[in-house]
């Protein structure tokens, strides 16, 4: 087994440098996951008030649960960007970096003087990625665009709910995570095409775009049968027995996705005369009669505890899972085993504990994370480090109120 106390000097992205404009999700999920990959970023707030999230309960020591969670491992500098002297800073960060990411409506940033257009004229290298909640050319572009607006008009949520019921968000905000985690492929790619050609590139990723993406198999669905899928709630909307079935004290998750799983199900129902039913026997005949299955495998089910029905259906080999709370799950061993979740150290708060990036290289994770810091923390330290000001120049800037954290 792999030690995962083992941290690699550096991560595959080290030496990379990423100007981050975003706030809120969409933009800082992304950031921080070049982060765990050994990126440096910079990220770049407003004075007042920073990030948005900085401001969204609970706190933790007066440090938003929400900021905690998307800014591990990034430096912050506040600075006016309504200046012209805070976008000449800006400016001249951008023409050190690889990266730039930001996410406001269509428009702002060239508004700003900080758009594709201009940051080229200084930086050909550089990839500058944008994350929209529909595009510029889009008919809704100007529309505001959060999390809930997306899965809204994805289609998703008419689908995430039981039959009969109000449509449903999903518990977490896919539609500001999607648009991220395509934006990331599409920066990685363009740093791939760099290394060969020497341009950069303007990454466009729009959040509708992204779920739209994500539908899977449900948009062939409806190009397929010419109808939309409708909600089934835990269950599958073309695969039988799938979904969360009672248990005498609870909920048991099981998933027959092939006859073998089926078959294994069957015979740990005690029913193997179901195999051979001709009402069972083939996907299709199963989806047919749904209802008449479903019936029973909850009169079986509903005898006995969800712990029986775990133990036995891992003996049968059927694929199968209690669900879990946010925090049961966080507590499980196989998070603990895996080490997905560590504790860092932040200036004020003292001890915290952050969910770990996913990926490993040779068996490896990322190296350890550094707290999330405070507004316009490292303003002094990036400003001297990356655009040579001495310490005079920095008090002068924070003086005027273009910087602030200095």
């Amino acid at each position: 087994m792999t030690d995962l106390s083992e941290q690699p000097p550096a991560g595959p992205l080290a030496g990379i440098k990423v100007l981050d404009f975003s706030r809120i999700l969409s933009g800082p999920y992304a950031s921080m996951v070049l982060a765990d990959l050994g990126a440096d970023v910079i990220k770049v707030e407003a004075i007042e008030t920073g990030d948005d999230t900085r401001n969204f309960p609970p706190f933790l020591g007066g440090l938003s649960h929400y900021y905690i969670a998307l800014n591990r491992s990034k430096e912050s500098i506040s600075l006016d960007l309504k200046s012209a002297e805070g976008q000449q800073i800006a400016k001249d960060l951008a023409q050190g970096c690889d990266i730039v990411l930001e996410n406001f409506r269509p428009g702002v940033m060239d508004r700003l003087g900080l758009g594709y257009e201009a940051l080229r004229q200084v930086n050909r290298q550089l990839i500058y990625g944008s994350i929209t909640g529909f595009g510029a050319d889009s008919p809704l572009g100007s529309k505001p665009a959060f999390d809930i607006v997306a899965q809204a008009l994805s289609g998703v949520m008419s689908v995430n709910c039981e039959p009969g019921q109000p449509p449903n968000k999903l518990g977490i905000p896919l539609g500001d995570m999607a648009g991220s985690i395509f934006s990331l492929f599409g920066l990685l790619a363009s740093l791939h095409e760099r290394n060969a050609t020497g341009q950069g590139k303007h990454v466009e990723v729009a959040m509708l775009d992204s779920m739209i993406a994500l539908q899977g198999y449900l948009s062939q669905i409806y190009f397929v049968s010419g109808e939309s899928p409708r909600p089934v709630g835990t269950q599958h909307p073309s695969i039988v027995p799938y979904g969360a079935f009672p248990t005498s004290d609870g909920h048991v998750i099981v998933a027959c996705l092939t006859d073998r799983f089926w078959h294994n199900f069957a015979r740990s129902l005690g029913r193997e005369d179901l195999i051979e039913d001709a009402r069972f026997g083939a996907y299709q005949a199963r989806l047919d009669n749904r209802k008449a299955l479903d019936a029973i495998i909850q009169d079986r089910m509903t005898r006995d505890t969800t712990g029986y029905w775990l133990e036995r259906l891992e003996t049968f080999d059927v694929p199968s899972a209690p669900i879990l709370s946010i925090g049961d799950a966080l507590e499980q061993d196989h998070v603990i085993q895996r080490g997905l979740v560590e504790t860092v150290i932040h200036p004020s708060v003292g001890a915290m504990k952050l969910v770990r990036g996913p990926i490993r290289f040779n068996g490896i994770g990322p190296a350890q994370a550094r707290a999330p810091a405070l507004l316009g923390e490292n303003t002094s330290e990036v400003l001297s480090r990356e655009l040579s000001l001495s310490p005079a120049q920095i008090s002068e800037l924070a003086a005027k109120g273009v910087i602030g954290g200095a």
